[in-house]
């Protein structure tokens, strides 16, 4: 028997039919032929070149695998990108990065033949079913990728030390700080890109948000985005957020939603030990009211910044207004073509005051207004 005819009647055993027996069957066939592993892992690699064609990225392949499956399977889909790479064309500094952040392929146990056949089954059903996602490149020749600035370096320091402190006041006076340099650079970059021959155009990326709280962490999402020029799309069933902008404005993004996201947990945390220690026992709620919260307060302290700075830099600079307007609509225009169609979600379960309170507190200590829509798919 050959081993092509092995591996095909191994799939068309298990991968279109999601029984157990199945499953066993295919893996069985798999495990007494080892001359197939060549053509197994080629099969595999062919998978992984169609979900690119259908608009996956190697960060989001690698996201809905460690979702859906085991660390197992997260590290033979990472083993099946690396060996994909080389027969794949320049896709950007984005893309490289993904490949680089991808988990070693061989850091886990060994199996057995059987057990190793069933999990790249396993796998290969699911990468068969992903659906076709909106693509994030334009078609436009991919710009060279330029050492980081000085701006996004002390940004990273600062918000470095927001992570790091034990001071709720310190950490909030760092995060607006932070904000305050991430809008004076998108200014620096939006009149640069103006004046240049060839402006940029909008791009876009997609940004994890993983449960617990989903919800919560994706309106967080979303008021970072927006404070930053920016507008972001929850896609809830595959677990990301698709942010559109230009790519300073993305890079900052990426980067305070991320800390934010570790301060407000940690806040969470210590709050929450001492909601425990008054006798308190519903810790679901007050989380998701605490995150909905922090999410509220701190996109309006992020926005009132980029909005002061803009005004103070556009007082100085005529350009300024015109070209941040252009902007704004450019990136509106990539969003509608990218989610003709979107809807908006309410935040469910946001029903525990001590967690609002304390959220809010964790943000910046400022009264609480309105919870605003969640855009999504």
């Amino acid at each position: 028997m050959s081993t092509s005819s092995t591996v095909d009647r191994a799939f068309g055993a298990a991968l279109y039919d999601t029984a157990d027996t199945a499953l066993d069957t295919a893996a069985s066939l798999l495990a007494a032929d080892p001359a197939a592993d060549a053509e197994l892992a080629r099969r595999g690699a062919e998978f992984v070149a169609t979900a690119w064609r259908r608009g996956w990225q190697p960060a989001d392949v690698v996201r809905i695998v460690r979702r859906e499956l085991d660390d197992a399977h997260v590290r033979l889909v990472a083993g099946l990108i690396r060996a994909q790479a080389p027969h794949d064309r320049p896709r950007g500094p984005r893309w490289a990065a993904q490949l680089e952040d991808l988990p070693d392929p061989t850091a886990g146990p060994r199996t057995d033949r059987f057990s190793h056949a069933t999990a790249v089954l396993e796998l290969y059903r699911l990468l068969l079913r992903l659906p076709v996602l909106e693509p994030l490149e334009t078609g436009e020749p991919h710009r060279e990728s330029r050492p980081e600035s000085r701006a996004l370096a002390r940004i990273r320091a600062l918000l470095a030390k927001a992570e790091a402190t034990g001071y709720p006041e310190e950490a909030e006076a760092l995060s607006a700080k932070a904000q305050e340099l991430m809008a004076r650079h998108s200014v620096d970059e939006a009149l640069l890109s103006a004046h240049a021959p060839a402006p940029d155009a909008p791009g876009a990326c997609r940004i994890g948000v993983e449960p617990p709280y989903e919800q919560a962490k994706a309106v967080l999402l979303d008021a970072v985005a927006d404070a930053n020029h920016c507008r972001a799309v929850w896609n809830e069933a595959f677990g990301f957020s698709t942010v559109v902008g230009f790519e300073a404005d993305l890079e900052a993004v990426e980067l305070l939603y991320t800390s934010l996201l570790v301060q407000a947990e940690t806040a969470m945390t210590r709050a929450e030990a001492a909601q425990r220690a008054g006798g308190r026992k519903r810790t679901k709620t007050f989380r998701q009211s605490f995150l909905a919260a922090y999410a509220h307060r701190a996109g309006t302290r992020l926005r009132a910044v980029a909005e002061r700075t803009a005004a103070e830099t556009g007082a100085a600079d005529a350009d300024l207004l015109p070209v941040l307007a252009s902007r704004e609509v450019a990136v509106t225009d990539r969003l509608e073509r990218m989610f003709p169609e979107t809807t908006t979600t309410r935040l469910r379960g946001v029903d525990d005051a001590a967690g609002w309170t304390e959220g809010t507190r964790a943000a910046d200590r400022a009264q609480v207004g309105h919870r605003r829509p969640l855009p999504g798919r």
